[in-house]
């Protein structure tokens, strides 16, 4: 369903956006966006492809790049698996060099991560978003950064603050709506969030809004009455808008290393996932536990956040992903 959220139908009438740079600088800019995100993971690997560059790989040389997977969260196993992943490749190719070994590790990343997207939807019924993830994860700042990038794109956003649990949460977005000059659906502190977001749907329906973004509360997820409750604010957009597109994204902080592959698997039990973003790319995470997240569900990555402004978004792309975490 995101797919629609790219390019405005030639038939509305909303105020067009700015002209946007030329795709290839886009691209290059979004690139360097990720490069710097993920600084602190590709030093890791840096380190294990340091010592004789030009000289043959071994088994040695291997255990490296596994330990090198591991410091990156993506796992033990799993980085086990993917080292032997490149071990193979590396000998259907004939490559016996280590400076061989990062351009047929990009490649085995990017073919591993690279999902398919959603399939797009009616772009003429409302969408509705609903970022689900738990406490502290960045699901406001990231509903204020894509109504932002939506809204440059012409179309017609509404934001609700459904996380009525977390003090101050509502004011928070409320900040955030009025900066990147998007209406807002707001219940008092503490109220039913079910209700806020049945407000926010109906007034989403009355204004003519395309994207409803709907921000929820933090969920603890082995707190089974926390996910209880999600999956009741989930029944009723059903009951609000039947008809409506639905799609529930899950918000990851990149720093959480492996606990990120158990909010994602409970979450997905819970409200089936159809994405998933990525915050908190600051250079400081490390990003490698996405990788053992996508091969796990297969559910595509959509979003990056790569920084604290409002345009700090951008489309995850799974080739400067791989080509950002490893160097070379």
């Amino acid at each position: 369903m995101f797919d629609l959220f790219r390019k405005k139908k030639d038939t509305d009438e909303a105020v067009q956006p700015e002209a946007a740079p030329p795709e290839d600088k886009q691209q290059a800019q979004r690139a360097g966006k990720m490069r710097r995100a993920l600084n602190r993971t590709r030093a890791f690997f840096a380190t294990a492809f340091a010592t004789d560059p030009e000289g043959l790989v071994d088994d040695e040389f291997y255990d490296d790049i596994v330990d090198a997977f591991v410091l990156a969260d993506v796992g033990t196993e799993l980085g086990t698996e993917l080292t032997e992943l490149i071990q193979d490749r590396m000998k259907e190719h004939g490559f016996v060099k280590k400076a061989d070994v990062p351009r047929v590790a990009r490649e085995i990343l990017a073919e591993l991560i690279d999902t398919k997207p959603p399939t797009p939807l009616d772009p003429d019924a409302l969408s509705i978003v609903m970022l689900v993830g738990v406490n502290g994860s960045g699901k406001t700042t990231l509903a204020a950064k894509l109504a932002h990038r939506l809204k440059g794109e012409g179309r017609r956003v509404l934001l609700a603050a459904a996380d009525t649990f977390r003090a101050a949460a509502t004011d928070q977005l409320k900040v955030w709506a009025e900066r990147v000059g998007v209406d807002i659906v707001a219940g008092q502190e503490g109220a039913d969030p079910a209700s806020v977001v049945f407000d926010a749907a109906q007034a989403a329906q009355s204004r003519n809004t395309e994207v409803l973004i709907v921000d929820t509360a933090g969920r603890l997820q082995t707190k089974k009455n926390l996910m209880d409750e999600l999956s009741k604010v989930t029944r009723t957009v059903d009951k609000a808008c039947p008809g409506a597109n639905v799609a529930h994204l899950l918000v990851l902080d990149a720093t959480v290393g492996q606990n990120a592959l158990s909010q994602a698997e409970l979450f997905n039990e819970c409200c089936t996932l159809s994405g998933l973003a990525l915050t908190k790319l600051d250079g400081t995470a490390k990003g490698g536990a996405l990788i053992a997240v996508v091969k796990r569900l297969g559910v595509p990555v959509l979003y990056a956040g790569v920084g604290e402004q409002p345009e700090d978004i951008v489309d995850f792309d799974a080739d400067e992903f791989a080509a950002g975490l490893l160097p070379g």
